[in-house]
């Protein structure tokens, strides 16, 4: 079997995301300058094995693709533009059983990829342990043409025309790093080797920056999106100091530009608890953040409270509750959705992929209650 056969069995993991709200209305709730009717998505979908227990519980197709359920949801439609790494080797398989597959990526990582539970592999070891490391691979982040898919112009003003939310992407600021040091490796180079990692993320600024400003210059770009996975129920593996140090000027070189070109959200993807660095991460420009875990602390109720219209949320609905029935349920939908329908600026949803072992007739009835609650705090505002 090869990698991209293991990335093609993952992707049956693909769940239906029906265009609902257009991008003027989606922009402008989420920005807090108009509260409408409220939003409800499913974020990813389901973890590995958990469609075939809901089809042998008779779930329809359309339930296995998500399709069968309501939900009220924006389209996002990203420009076919790259700003991280470019070009490397071909993937190779080297090693490979019935319960995982190790392969060489791009990067040149050794990587660990279950077959039965995971979406996402491990890398094993990294490129990068110092400068002359950096040096090596740095070509990978150099700006050149190649970073212009065929026809990108086209394709963000076809979003534009579909009523898609145009959105670009950057690498992590934390992420990107990691992913060429290792987690352990960014740490002790905060302390150690700070010019290291100042240079990778100067450098991949710069590279993005000339890429979006060619972008934003020829299409209304909406917005920002990037991904960093940077914290566990611990917190966050960097804390406000390297926020402000190392990420901050990073993200505002990028984010500036975008802003002053009419861009209105800068969106972060991070699990895990971030609530010792949602103060940094604000003054370095993040209005958005998602998938918000109960279960690491992220409570949307209290930060909504805290920080009020600086921050919108995707997710927030803990998912284990599912599991747990009914009654917790219903008192985990009570709790979370009036105040986000009052306030605004929330697609409400659960705050990761559906875990195994949750019965196809709690989603339905999670579905059926959110929507309950959702449209009787509507109909109480006088929402439309």
């Amino acid at each position: 079997m090869s990698v991209d056969d293991i990335h093609a069995a993952h992707a049956r993991l693909a769940i239906v995301h029906k265009m609902d709200v257009r991008r003027e209305e989606y922009l402008d709730y989420m920005t807090f300058r108009r509260n409408m009717r409220p939003l409800f998505m499913e974020i990813w979908g389901p973890l590995l094995g958990l469609k075939e227990e809901w089809a042998a519980q008779g779930a329809t197709p359309a339930e296995l693709d998500m399709s069968a359920f309501r939900y009220r949801q924006p389209m996002e439609g990203s420009v076919p533009v790259n700003t991280g790494w470019l070009g490397g080797d071909e993937e190779v398989v080297l090693e490979e059983t019935e319960e995982y597959l190790i392969y060489r990526d791009r990067m040149g990582r050794r990587m660990k990829l279950s077959k039965k539970a995971a979406t996402l592999a491990l890398p094993m070891d990294h490129p990068v342990k110092n400068m002359d490391d950096w040096r090596q691979i740095k070509h990978h982040y150099a700006f050149s043409e190649a970073r212009f898919a065929p026809g990108w112009e086209e394709i963000a003003r076809c979003h534009l025309r579909e009523g898609r939310v145009v959105t670009v992407h950057i690498p992590g600021g934390y992420d990107e790093p990691r992913q060429l040091l290792g987690d352990e490796g960014l740490m002790l180079a905060y302390y150690e080797q700070p010019e290291l990692v100042h240079d990778i993320l100067h450098t991949i600024g710069e590279t993005a920056y000339q890429v979006l400003e060619r972008v934003s210059a020829a299409v209304q770009v909406d917005q920002l999106a990037v991904h960093e996975d940077m914290a566990g129920k611990g917190g966050p593996l960097a804390g406000p100091r390297q926020v402000r140090e190392f990420i901050k000027p990073y993200y505002r070189r990028v984010w500036d530009l975008l802003q002053a070109r009419g861009a209105r959200l800068f969106k972060q993807d991070s699990d895990g608890d971030m609530n010792a660095v949602i103060a940094a991460f604000l003054e370095a420009g993040v209005n958005l953040m998602y998938p918000c875990e109960p279960a690491a602390g992220m409570d949307i109720v209290q930060i909504r409270a805290r920080y009020g219209t600086q921050l919108a949320f995707w997710g927030g609905i803990d998912k284990h509750v599912l599991r747990r029935g009914e009654d917790e349920i219903v008192a985990e939908l009570e709790y979370k959705i009036p105040p986000m329908v009052r306030t605004g600026g929330c697609v409400l949803g659960l705050d990761h992929r559906i875990p195994n072992g949750t019965p196809l007739a709690a989603y339905r009835f999670y579905v059926a209650k959110a929507w309950e609650i959702m449209d009787r705090e509507a109909a109480r505002l006088g929402l439309q």
